[in-house]
């Protein structure tokens, strides 16, 4: 990948039950099965990391719509909930984002959502393989 901007580097080691730290010393933490699945929840998972990773790579793409299209988006966060969803054979993920954002119509707001889901390298991996769904509150 000659053309990468940047590259993230991680270690994991136990899976689930171990841990996962980045090369440049920012993330560092301890996995374990939340107590949902049956685990003492004494650390993140999976699901919690790709839900803040989302988050934060979504909220820079819909800030690039918004001043493409001349938006002000005033005060604004990101709620999203990764599922974890069991099916015949194996298991999938779900994402559920609620954009809060004050200063907008709903109108604007939704379609800043969907500009934005069409620009973020997170929802241009997960397409077609996670079904994302999209609220404003």
């Amino acid at each position: 990948m000659t053309d990468a901007v940047y590259t993230a580097h991680a270690h994991a080691v136990g899976g689930r039950n171990g841990t996962a730290k980045a090369d440049d010393g920012h993330l560092d933490v301890k996995l374990a099965f939340p107590k949902s699945m049956g685990g003492n929840g004494d650390g993140t998972n999976p699901e919690s990391l790709f839900a803040a990773g989302y988050s934060a790579c979504f909220l820079g793409a819909l800030g690039l719509v918004a001043r493409n299209q001349g938006v002000k988006l005033g005060e604004h966060s990101l709620d999203t909930e990764v599922d974890l969803i069991k099916d015949d054979t194996s298991f999938h993920i779900g994402v559920r984002m609620k954009l809060n954002a004050p200063e907008l119509d709903r109108e604007t707001a939704e379609k800043l959502l969907h500009a934005a889901h069409e620009v973020c390298p997170y929802s241009k991996a997960t397409r077609g393989n996670v079904d994302v769904q999209f609220s404003v509150a």
